[in-house]
């Protein structure tokens, strides 16, 4: 069975330089619940690794991180989809931790929670970070344009080989007609 791992911020629901505190705040890229949807319903595990620094910046706590969650989860489970884990970072850039991407900590329990190897695995996200941390676990990195997208684009660099796509939904689209068996 296949493995993706997606951001969350940028590729699943609407991202802001605020920040996103609240579940009000927590608003789906159109498209982006169908897809995960259309990727359970081809047999595709996904996961979602985000790095949260409003945890570390007191902007929301745990509580309300985990309200957020449960609205994502609501959201998907009404078009039939499903995130089997979130795995997040809470740190800050100053905290110098493993887990924030583009270090690759936050994957690497992954594949440690989930007994898997990440190697080949496709991980979507929307900054060069998210590339980074992929890279450095040998997962396949991917590109939407959503979110951070077009203006990670803009830098070009670091993105050889790298796959882009309009959005999730375009990614899904284009991953399962690559992996019809999936």
């Amino acid at each position: 069975m296949k493995l993706v791992i997606l951001d969350r911020d940028g590729v699943i629901n609407e991202d802001s330089d605020d920040y996103i505190k609240s579940p009000d705040e927590w608003v789906p890229i159109p498209g982006s619940l169908e897809a995960v949807s259309r990727l359970n319903q081809a047999g595709v595990r996904v996961v979602v690794a985000s790095n949260q620094s409003g945890l570390a910046r007191g902007l929301f706590d745990i509580e309300m991180l985990n309200r957020i969650h449960a609205k994502m989860h609501r959201r998907l489970a009404a078009v039939g989809g499903v995130v089997e884990a979130v795995f997040y970072c809470p740190h800050g850039p100053e905290d110098r931790c493993g887990c924030r991407k583009p270090e690759a900590g936050l994957l690497r329990e992954i594949e440690e929670r989930l007994m898997v190897e990440l190697r080949d695995t496709v991980c979507v996200g929307d900054s060069l970070r998210d590339l980074e941390a992929a890279r450095a676990v040998g997962a396949q990195p991917v590109l939407v344009r959503t979110g951070k997208g077009e203006r990670t684009l803009r830098a070009a660099q670091g993105l050889e080989g790298v796959p882009v796509y309009a959005d999730l939904a375009a990614f899904a689209e284009a991953f399962l007609q690559q992996h019809p068996e999936s």
